[in-house]
């Protein structure tokens, strides 16, 4: 696929008229009117080619919103079909877990929500890893070196954060109706403070191509993480065999296969902490 960089705008091809067959009040509320703030191109890639390429069932691209993850849900309430992908040149209140805020500059990164129609609840508590690995070796050809990850759903490099993953489900009953996949890549260094970014030069629309069959790949597998999955996880882990004060105080010492973490506290006793933010002790 060609990438020309020299516009870096973001849109689909009769993203207006498919905005407007959603019906009336599902998007009511979520940025106003979508439809008249669609663009035609993402990096100067047109959009139906892109979607074409990564396997999208249909993309809808922005210049600016509040957040993709918003839209993303508003369109499977809608209807949307699995595999539905929105893109942002620039999120105004992009957002990750406990509802931290990620800095979303237009053109500096992958700004994307996925819908995805999972049958399978319990591959629901493992989907930020799973996700969180699919991503990392998605990524790793732009990176100029090995990804790594830090439970549950952050990407790094050795300069820092590269990115990071939030899933959000809905639930009808007992079963998840939808769950919405955000994922947000720092591919310019612009913006960044604290973070990594992608090797110079790398293109959005490559990105989003090598990243959404991968991630799209994840959510389809079903139970818990598979020994292989595992034993990727052990390969890439920035946090084994380091100290945290937080969600338990210990020496981390991996995960298991319903995605815990497993941790040593200083009484011997490995403890398995399924919610909260790893914190390491030497910062």
């Amino acid at each position: 696929m060609m990438v020309d960089s020299s516009r870096p705008s973001c849109g689909a091809p009769d993203a207006k008229r498919s905005l407007r067959e959603v019906p009336a009040g599902q998007l009511s509320g979520v940025d106003g009117d979508l439809a008249g703030h669609s663009l035609d191109r993402y990096d100067g890639v047109r959009v139906a080619e892109l979607a074409h390429a990564a396997g999208a069932a249909a993309l809808y691209c922005f210049a600016s919103l509040t957040s993709t993850q918003d839209v993303a849900h508003a369109l499977a309430s809608a209807g949307a079909p699995a595999g539905t992908v929105v893109l942002a040149d620039h999120q105004q209140s992009g957002r990750g877990r406990q509802g931290r805020r990620w800095e979303s500059s237009a053109g500096a990164g992958v700004w994307m929500s996925v819908v995805e129609r999972p049958t399978d609840a319990a591959a629901l508590q493992v989907l930020s890893l799973r996700l969180g690995l699919a991503a990392a070796a998605a990524l790793e050809p732009f990176a100029g070196g090995p990804v790594q990850v830090k439970w549950p759903n952050d990407l790094y490099l050795p300069a820092g954060k590269l990115a990071g993953i939030l899933v959000e489900a809905r639930w009808r009953d007992a079963q998840p109706e939808w769950t919405v996949i955000g994922i947000g890549v720092n591919v310019a260094h612009a913006g960044t403070v604290g973070g990594s970014a992608l090797e110079p030069g790398t293109g959005r629309a490559a990105v989003v191509a090598a990243l959404l069959p991968a991630l799209r790949a994840a959510a389809r597998r079903a139970g818990p993480l598979a020994p292989d999955e595992q034993a990727a996880w052990s390969e890439r882990d920035v946090s084994v065999q380091r100290r945290v004060i937080a969600p338990e105080a210990g020496s981390v010492q991996g995960i298991d296969a319903d995605g815990a973490l497993r941790v040593l506290g200083d009484d011997g006793v490995v403890r398995l902490v399924r919610g909260g933010s790893l914190i390491f002790e030497d910062g």
